[in-house]
């Protein structure tokens, strides 16, 4: 049963949406299973930007059923802008999904995570202020408003009604705000959203079975990455809930042995935004060209990433994590300038050579690198399409990567367009 999942192996903005939809055209099905709108992912499609926070990427194929599952948080107000912003472009949107069983974020959940995050002062995480963390958080005290619950204007009213009952305690006992009108809110969810969402809410496990089982491919697309993992990630500057491969099972209702690939994608440096221990970052020119470079800056909330050299460290540890059967490396070419590339092999913790990521945060947080160093190759790459096109140099970094994370190199992204990139093996490649 060909399943495939793709998973972001860094702090997220890999560049996941560009080979999703490279994978897209072998798919009858995407399905997008944890995070919610604070996952942007950008695709270039004949020189058009799309930039999509909750659709899967398989929109732009006309023969994709895109499916929200049921692990995803749904903000639906979010959710039908981008449709509209879709429908306007010439993409049509009636093939779309959502599971019934998926969360809805309101805009309770909104002004809780602000709070929150302003409480916090120093010590704040840096969350999108989405709505995310909130949505999950009630999902789990159980009284989280599911997709569904629209369908049955009872139901939703007495949800929404508890749902309050505990948040405006909150609101207006420990932060000093208005309470929010449980009638109101729930007449302007009903009367916006329902008639529009109706007919793509779905029973998205069913769906996706019915694909499996006659022998359709489908591709399964997490949000965020491995090291903003609920569980995994370099707690508590993570995300609410789990992007690694195995969240695919529980995100959108599958067992393991449906999975036959899981495509770890990693830029070929990295970034994260927000606060978190970060071993690679830097803080010089070579830092500065990257975000320049390489445009880093969020999707969704414009915030410049911090920059930082690859590390094979943290993908050793997500090769485990996920069980990666390949690599797509993006933004190779942003290092196209560059005299010298580095790659972080190892930490230095308290003088001792440390070649796994260490469990204990406060070891993370002392963690120097250390590199290795290759010639740049100053050449621009951003036309290259078959590996001969890589210069030696070029091509020498990708093969120590590989030996340093024991995955293969399958893909390779030169630029930002659909077609910038080259299908990598690590062997009979005739570098120039």
């Amino acid at each position: 049963m060909p399943a495939t999942i793709v998973v972001g192996t860094q702090w997220g903005d890999e560049g996941k949406g560009k080979f999703t939809d490279l994978l897209a055209k072998e798919m009858a099905m995407v399905v997008r299973y944890q995070g919610g709108h604070n996952a942007g992912h950008t695709l270039v499609v004949n020189g058009e930007r799309f930039a999509l926070q909750l659709v899967p990427s398989g929109v732009l194929y006309e023969h994709i059923v895109p499916v929200i599952g049921n692990g995803v948080v749904v903000d639906p107000f979010v959710l039908l802008k981008e449709m509209a912003m879709l429908e306007s472009r010439g993409v049509d949107t009636s093939r779309i999904r959502v599971s019934g069983n998926a969360h809805l974020i309101m805009p309770y959940h909104q002004q809780l995570d602000a709070l929150h995050e302003r409480h916090l002062g120093k010590a704040k995480l840096g969350t999108t202020k989405r709505g995310i963390g909130p949505a999950y958080a009630d999902k789990s005290m159980r009284l989280g408003i599911r997709v569904q619950d629209l369908l049955d204007e009872e139901i939703f009213r007495a949800k929404i009604d508890a749902a309050l009952g505990h948040a405006n305690k909150v609101l207006t006992k420990v932060f000093n705000r208005l309470p929010i009108d449980p009638v109101q809110l729930a007449d302007r969810v009903l009367a916006e959203c329902l008639e529009p969402l109706r007919p793509h809410i779905s029973d998205s496990v069913n769906l996706i079975h019915e694909a499996l089982e006659a022998g359709q491919n489908v591709l399964f697309e997490g949000a965020q990455a491995t090291f903003l993992d609920l569980d995994h990630g370099t707690y508590p500057f993570v995300t609410s809930s789990n992007p690694i491969a195995g969240g695919a099972c529980a995100g959108a209702g599958i067992g393991p042995k449906h999975i036959d690939s899981v495509l770890g994608i990693a830029k070929a440096y990295v970034t994260r935004v927000g606060a978190g221990p970060f071993p690679t970052e830097l803080f010089d020119a070579d830092g500065e060209r990257m975000v320049e470079i390489g445009r880093e800056f969020g999707t969704n909330t414009g915030r410049r990433r911090r920059p930082g050299w690859f590390d094979a460290v943290m993908l050793r540890h997500a090769v485990r994590l996920n069980s990666l059967t390949e690599l797509a490396i993006t933004k190779l070419d942003v290092l196209d300038s560059f005299d010298t590339v580095k790659l972080c092999v190892a930490y230095d913790i308290d003088g001792r050579r440390v070649e796994h990521l260490p469990y204990h945060q406060s070891e993370l947080h002392r963690a120097t690198p250390i590199y290795e160093e290759f010639p740049g190759w100053k050449t621009d790459l951003t036309a290259a399409t078959e590996p001969s096109h890589l210069p030696r140099p070029a091509a020498n970094y990708l093969r120590r990567l590989e030996e340093q994370v024991g995955v293969p190199v399958s893909l390779v992204s030169t630029g930002p367009g659909r077609e910038q990139f080259i299908h990598w093996s690590a062997s009979g490649t005739n570098a120039a």
